[in-house]
């Protein structure tokens, strides 16, 4: 492909959750767990949520209060917890902690490295993400926002992926044709599916292998996605 951009998701791409403060909370209601059992919990509560959610359109939006209750019931359920009172206790606490900017507050550890080495291929890069409006603030404070051309937050824009708007917006903004686009992205049926509506290849993380075979790259992390974006060109 004759590759002039890639675009990026936020959460689970340039952006991790804050397992630490998951299991802090854990710990206070007598549950002893690590951030990396919670870490990979979550990678495989993300194939169950899109195959469940997603992929069967049973709900439109990722960002309900409906949606992520479910996505922390499914993690919590990765480490042995299903007892209803406790999840809807966590759920409760989640809706409440750190707000605005909630849960999504710590870094991929290969997010910089990857912008970057897009950066110096001469790539334009941004970030097309399902957000509260936060998305911004979020990059700012990881020091991810100088490293890309411009941000798409979902709030902001009056559209989610999948919708193809938000997609052709970003293209609109890099001055770049789908042909000459890609996406990377933790979600099959909201950033791979999506992405390839408008034209553009998608590409999935897969960091925990946990997706089985798809009909489309996948890629350990977020660094490797770009090395293997940059290869294909």
């Amino acid at each position: 492909m004759s590759l002039r951009a890639i675009f990026f998701d936020a959460g689970n791409t340039l952006v991790r959750i804050d397992y630490a403060a998951i299991a802090a909370a854990l710990a206070a209601r007598g549950v002893s767990t690590t951030p990396d059992d919670l870490m990979r919990a979550e990678w495989r509560a993300r194939v169950r949520l899109d195959a469940d959610v997603f992929a069967t359109g049973e709900l439109a939006s990722t960002e309900t209060r409906t949606t992520h209750s479910r996505y922390l019931a499914y993690v919590l359920e990765g480490i042995g917890i299903t007892d209803a009172e406790l999840v809807g206790a966590m759920d409760e606490w989640r809706r409440g902690y750190n707000q605005p900017l909630g849960l999504w507050t710590a870094p991929e550890p290969e997010a910089v490295p990857a912008l970057t080495l897009a950066r110096d291929s001469g790539l334009r890069t941004g970030v097309i993400s399902n957000s509260n409006g936060m998305i911004r603030r979020i990059l700012e404070r990881l020091d991810l926002l100088p490293l890309v051309d411009f941000a798409l937050d979902s709030q902001e824009e009056g559209v989610e992926k999948p919708q193809p708007a938000i997609f052709e917006r970003a293209l609109a903004r890099a001055g770049v044709t789908a042909g000459e686009a890609a996406y990377v992205g933790d979600l099959y049926s909201i950033d791979v599916l999506g992405a390839r509506r408008v034209g553009m290849t998608g590409v999935l993380l897969d960091p925990g292998r946990c997706w089985g075979a798809r009909d489309c790259p996948c890629a350990p992390t977020v660094l490797d996605a770009v090395k293997r974006l940059l290869a294909c060109t």
